[in-house]
């Protein structure tokens, strides 16, 4: 983060707690500091800023813009661009929220300081991390060497544009290999969403090429009827899917990867390898479980390891029946929003939030199904629950859902950011 850019944060912000080294007398506003500014985190930073504009709200992420993961499969199929995915943090600052471009590098949970690349430092009352996930390359042999010419796209951004364009020159009649980790991972749904999307790209422009699905899970993870009845009606011909087949080692210069079974070779590999939580989190010590994901207090999204830390989105450690997705991490930033601000003022948290999740995916360039979910936080299981009888999935693909899913992402990048 750059030193002028701390400077002058620290000089519109009334601090009684050190800043860079430095303190300021007087009557302070507590601090809120955010890291991560994705579906959970840009969601906590704004609510709290609009919920209590007494409190002090810093975002800090290591983009300078917004660009959504979900939808990003699209740009992939050809059906939309990275500018179509992508939005501005600059609507955030009308609510007194200070956006700043960073790298957290460490977090001091004892002094409530958080420094960063670089060396400069923030402090805080609260700190809300929503770092996301980070790869374990290490799992998958040949992978870490290979990851010049295999991708895995599961962070938009480059690698989402360079895949597209490996799909591009790849010659018609090639094999595309898609791999997938045992659960959980990021987006239950996303492989399969991909499947379709690069399987209507090769249907229009490529009619010879095939989509090789390598699933390291015994079945479809989410909407496995639809997609599977997609895959049927619109791509037959076009997609493999072979379950129980975990990727084990890749060589990029074969252009191979090897399961427990056999050796496949691709013409474009795209390997999705196993995730935990981002690597702040583990340096922080809030990994609780199977050295990957992070546990929380589904009331006010506080670590169990580490007090006054607060933890959302993809890092954590899911309840039942909560999908790892954008929405979910939205809910997140709310519920521990609205914690937050109670805590800061004294005040006891709601004893019994909600969460709701909707999932949109796109079988085509217009055609979506979608599944949703409501949970509520159960005194008596100490955990948060699915409400019986809430959510569900679409019974059928068509091109309302289509406007719909549109619709849904337009109005939760507005929620967030706006």
């Amino acid at each position: 983060m750059k030193r002028r850019d701390f400077l002058k944060l620290a000089g519109a912000a009334a601090s009684a707690t050190t800043f860079a080294g430095c303190a300021t007398p007087g009557k302070a506003k507590p601090r809120v500091l955010v890291i991560g500014a994705g579906y959970g985190g840009a969601t906590a930073a704004k609510y709290v800023a609009m919920w209590d504009p007494g409190i002090h709200v810093v975002l800090v992420d290591r983009g300078t813009e917004f660009i959504s993961c979900p939808i990003s499969n699209l740009v992939l199929g050809g059906n939309r661009t990275m500018a179509d995915i992508t939005r501005s943090y600059d609507g955030l600052r009308k609510y007194g929220v200070d956006v700043m471009n960073g790298e957290a590098a460490a977090v001091d949970a004892e002094k409530k300081v958080v420094r960063f690349a670089g060396g400069s430092e923030l402090v805080y009352d609260r700190l809300v991390l929503s770092p996301g996930v980070d790869f374990m390359p290490a799992e998958i042999e040949g992978y870490e060497a290979a990851q010049e010419r295999v991708l895995h796209a599961w962070k938009a951004g480059p690698q989402t544009v360079a895949l597209r364009r490996q799909l591009e020159a790849m010659p018609d009649g090639g094999v595309y290999v898609l791999s997938i980790p045992l659960a959980p991972y990021r987006c239950p749904p996303g492989p399969y969403e991909r499947t379709c999307q690069v399987a209507h790209y090769f249907k229009q422009a490529k009619p010879r090429s095939k989509v090789l699905v390598l699933d390291a899970n015994p079945d479809v993870t989410s909407k496995g009827p639809l997609f599977k009845r997609a895959w049927e009606e619109l791509y037959k011909g076009i997609i493999e899917y072979r379950p129980n087949a975990k990727v084990v080692a890749v060589d990029g210069s074969a252009l191979t990867v090897r399961t427990e079974f056999d050796t496949v070779k691709g013409d474009v590999l795209n390997v999705v390898p196993p995730q935990r939580a981002a690597d702040i989190a583990a340096k922080t010590g809030l990994i609780t479980h199977n050295n990957r994901w992070c546990d929380v207090d589904w009331r006010t999204m506080e670590s169990k390891a580490v007090k006054g830390i607060h933890v959302l989105g993809d890092a954590t450690l899911s309840a039942t029946g909560m999908p790892k997705s954008g929405h979910m991490a939205n809910a997140h930033g709310k519920v521990c929003a609205a914690a937050v601000i109670e805590l800061i003022q004294g005040r006891e948290p709601n004893p019994s939030p909600v969460m709701n999740n909707t999932c949109y995916s796109f079988v085509s360039d217009k055609e979506v199904i979608h599944v949703a979910s409501v949970h509520q936080y159960d005194a008596g299981q100490n955990s948060i629950i699915p409400v019986k009888g809430a959510g569900g999935v679409s019974a059928a693909r068509n091109e309302q859902e289509g406007i719909y899913a549109w619709s849904w992402a337009r109005n939760i990048w507005a929620d967030m950011l706006a």
